[in-house]
């Protein structure tokens, strides 16, 4: 399909849509996997229900080639040990993918995490997958035509909570804005307004931003945003030109926000876009990441952070005079 110019939706390289998946008629062909284009990073830890079900949406995946990557942190034994995990990492090997194990201990931060996950890919294109996300069926082909396609840093799918499905928020999408043509380098900090769009992604508002605009399975409408979580899909080479997660050490280990300072720094430089519709799904289970008073884009970006502190407190003497 030809790309379409404006708001209008644009379609994913025919490329990415080529199949890479083995039917179940080869899975007894003795032949080595296809050479990947995406890494799909998974970092993990206690979850290995959740975990069995994301690996489970990979395996619906047809296209582009890809390999995976699981990286647990349990305390009790890895994740992938659990038998549902492992008849899931069994059919993606004989789809064709090659899926590494690993353990990283101790835990040094999500930050950190995330780091050593970028240190072990390959492949020209990175997707960053929490272990608690399904993808439907051809979300990876998009999002890597995408990425292709709008020659930025990242471009992701936003996860939709589906028990939020009748909690309509018009209000909170309120600052959605397609990009009308090229996807280019945007500064997002705390104290600018491209930080008021981050409830763009709240419980199942992607889901009704992606109900009215009338889209084929193997279309997508980038949008602008504050920030992915969850499902982003990188230009490794971009991602690592602005130094990936190498700000884990300045980090407490209790930490949160990693991922939007790394974007925030990619933004800046190459420009980031989320895509519509989204074929990411929540599975709504607690998360493991329960101590989140330092925000790491805070301390990767105290200028912003003092800056809007400063706001707070004259919005407070404000209301109070």
């Amino acid at each position: 399909m030809e790309e379409t110019s404006g708001a209008a939706p644009r379609a994913a390289a025919a490329a990415s849509d080529a199949m890479s998946r083995r039917i179940s008629a080869q899975w007894a062909d003795d032949v080595p996997p296809v050479p990947a284009v995406m890494d799909v990073l998974i970092p993990g830890c206690e979850r290995p229900a959740e975990l069995a079900v994301t690996l489970a949406g990979l395996a619906g995946q047809d296209g582009p080639a890809f390999s995976v990557v699981v990286s647990d942190q349990s305390a009790d034994g890895a994740d992938w040990k659990h038998p549902a995990v492992a008849a899931m990492v069994r059919v993606l090997r004989v789809q064709g993918r090659k899926v590494t194990l690993t353990q990283h201990l101790p835990r040094r931060g999500m930050a950190e995490h995330r780091q050593h996950l970028l240190d072990l890919a390959q492949a020209a294109q990175v997707l960053f997958l929490d272990n608690d996300i399904w993808l439907e069926p051809g979300a990876l082909a998009r999002m890597s035509g995408a990425l292709t396609s709008l020659g930025c840093g990242f471009v992701g799918m936003a996860v939709q909570g589906l028990s939020y499905l009748h909690d309509d928020r018009p209000g909170e999408r309120a600052t959605f804005e397609p990009w009308s043509g090229p996807v280019t380098p945007e500064r997002v900090r705390r104290d600018e307004p491209g930080f008021a769009r981050w409830p763009l992604h709240n419980a199942a508002n992607p889901t009704h931003l992606g109900a009215g605009l009338e889209l084929n399975e193997d279309q997508w409408l980038a949008y602008r945003v504050a920030w992915l979580g969850g499902c982003v899909l990188f230009d490794r080479a971009s991602l690592q030109s602005c130094g990936g997660f190498d700000f884990w050490a300045q980090l407490p280990q209790a930490h949160s926000g990693e991922d939007v300072a790394a974007q925030w720094r990619v933004m800046e430089r190459f420009g980031g876009a989320g895509l519509l519709p989204s074929g990411a799904v929540h599975l709504e289970s607690p998360t493991t990441v329960r101590e989140r008073d330092v925000d790491a884009f805070d301390i990767v970006f105290p200028d912003a952070a003092a800056q809007g502190a400063a706001d707070q407190k004259t919005a407070v003497q404000n209301r109070s005079t």
